[in-house]
């Protein structure tokens, strides 16, 4: 299958952006930025999964229900589940379902080690920083394991979506906390795994959004304020 590419999107945002509500309008533009930018970073892996990431973010994130209500809101995992499955939902094509099932997680195929890599998963670090209620961490990632085995099982994409994004989200806050090396050995596989996992699938992700604009995809947390 054809990579779908930054530019094309750009392309089809200029055609389509009349008819989109404002903040579908904001969400897409400052994906499309982020997404460009990265296509320019071609050596450093780092950056580019970072730049990706921005994208997705502002894609993504929107102001949780609950926030009104002076909660915190649902945490990134239920955000994340919720909005693959409206993509898949919404995916007539199937684009999403090819690019995860013939793309990267062909369902005969081993599954990936990072996946499996305690130092990608939440609960192992909050269990070394002391946090209550996390040394059965293990037992969590054996349940991981068995949520993304059950899913490639299954063919259930948002499942399988969502247990990945989880991943690199952990990896995502070791890179933008401090918490990893430029350029370092450690993690190499993740990061190169995760920027060309995202790099294939947001622009699909973005398109389906341009392509579905009566769809809620909530209001941008970060929006344009005039004055």
């Amino acid at each position: 299958m054809d990579k779908l590419n930054f530019k094309t999107l750009k392309d089809k945002q200029h055609d389509l952006q009349d008819g989109f509500p404002d903040d579908l309008s904001l969400r897409v533009h400052r994906a499309i930025s982020w997404g460009l930018r990265a296509e320019k970073e071609t050596k450093d892996v780092d950056v580019r999964f970072l730049l990706l990431w921005i994208g997705f973010n502002a894609a993504y994130t929107r102001i949780p229900s609950e926030f009104a209500r002076g909660d915190s809101g649902p945490p990134d995992r239920n955000v994340f589940r919720s909005y693959f499955k409206t993509l898949v939902s919404i995916d007539g094509s199937n684009r999403v379902y090819d690019a995860v099932w013939e793309k990267f997680f062909q369902k005969d195929t081993p599954t990936p080690k990072w996946v499996k890599n305690k130092f990608v998963f939440t609960p192992f670090w909050d269990h070394v920083h002391g946090k209550p209620g996390k040394d059965d961490w293990n037992e969590s990632l054996s349940r991981r394991g068995r949520r993304f085995n059950r899913a490639r099982k299954e063919m259930n994409t948002a499942l399988l979506l969502t247990e990945v994004f989880d991943n690199l989200y952990t990896l995502r806050n070791q890179l933008m906390h401090g918490g990893a090396t430029w350029n370092g050995s450690v993690n190499r596989e993740q990061v190169s795994a995760g920027a060309e996992i995202m790099d294939w699938m947001l622009p699909i992700f973005i398109d389906l959004m341009m392509e579905n604009p009566d769809e809620s995809w909530g209001k941008p947390f970060y929006p344009v304020i005039e004055k």
